[in-house]
């Protein structure tokens, strides 16, 4: 008599051992391929997953904010990685279902003089979240050691004088209660191209390709050495560094939240269901004529 099947009430491990399966039988089939930066690359996920599995994870997101909000969390998820890795993408579909009070994203421009002349850090402390907030860093003070370093912006001494500071300073901020998150998007050569390719084709996406990416590409290998320094100086066991491997957008994105989620324990505040109350009525109101007001024009009345 065959044994009958367990059955698993739990998504999160029904999602994994289905994953682990399609796995186990791609790399029986060779269908595993090596990228431009050497690691595994897998197939590009299905879209019909990606949906399914980006809905679950937004909901245990707006858990984990509630969970922030409860516990008076401070969060800093720092977001780095060469030019068109996809870390936009990634803090897009973190902050869609969060709220902006709750979750921030901090994108600094270029510093002003003034800011040339504080001290280093010191533009980044303002923008560190109070008791109950998330910060995401879209580039960070990790500038001093990628482009500010490769693009001549700074001194070989400032650059030292940031390895030094830096792991003191992050550890000053973990220890005053932040939870601190660094991800590093690594893209292929190929695939950094390829996007490139695509944002200079497309005017909506033409913006993105700044002056400073163009000259990135001609300067590959000084960023990926400015990259192993960086790491060799700050990946610390109380903020290490996360490589994300982006080639395939969808996966980078599950891959980043998933992590978020599985590094900050939280549990689940979702609020009981609520009963909408009956729309007061006041007979005795009396709406202000529709000409008083200035409506936006209907440009569609055809569709």
């Amino acid at each position: 008599m065959a044994k009958p099947k367990k059955v698993s009430n739990d998504p999160v491990q029904e999602t994994e051992a289905k994953t682990k399966k399609k796995g186990a039988k791609r790399a029986e089939e060779g269908k595993f391929v090596a990228n431009g930066n050497g690691h595994v690359q897998l197939p590009k996920m299905d879209a019909k997953f990606y949906e399914k599995e980006i809905a679950r994870l937004h909901v245990e997101l707006v858990k984990l904010q509630e969970w922030i909000k409860h516990k008076g969390l401070k969060v800093v998820i720092v977001f780095e990685g060469r030019d068109a890795a996809g870390k936009g993408g990634v803090i897009k579909r973190i902050t869609e279902p969060l709220s902006p009070r709750v979750c921030r994203v901090v994108a600094l421009g270029t510093p002003t003089e003034r800011e040339k002349t504080q001290w280093y850090f010191q533009r980044y402390v303002s923008h560190l979240p109070a008791a109950g907030e998330m910060v995401l860093l879209d580039r960070s003070w990790y500038n001093r050691a990628g482009v500010e370093r490769v693009m001549g912006f700074c001194t070989a001494e400032d650059v030292e004088e940031f390895y030094r500071t830096c792991p003191e300073f992050e550890r000053m901020l973990v220890r005053s209660g932040i939870i601190l998150i660094k991800f590093w998007f690594s893209v292929s050569d190929e695939e950094q191209e390829r996007r490139f390719q695509q944002r200079i084709a497309d005017p909506t996406r033409r913006w993105k390709l700044s002056p400073m990416d163009t000259q990135s590409r001609s300067k590959w290998v000084e960023y990926s050495r400015a990259k192993d320094d960086m790491m060799a100086h700050t990946d610390l066991k109380q903020a290490p560094w996360v490589v994300v491997h982006s080639d395939d957008k969808k996966r980078a994105r599950l891959n980043t939240i998933r992590h978020i989620l599985d590094t900050i324990p939280y549990e689940d505040l979702t609020p009981e269901t609520i009963t909408l109350p009956v729309r007061q009525e006041d007979n005795s109101y009396v709406r202000p004529p529709m000409e008083d007001q200035t409506f936006v024009k209907e440009y569609y009345p055809d569709h």
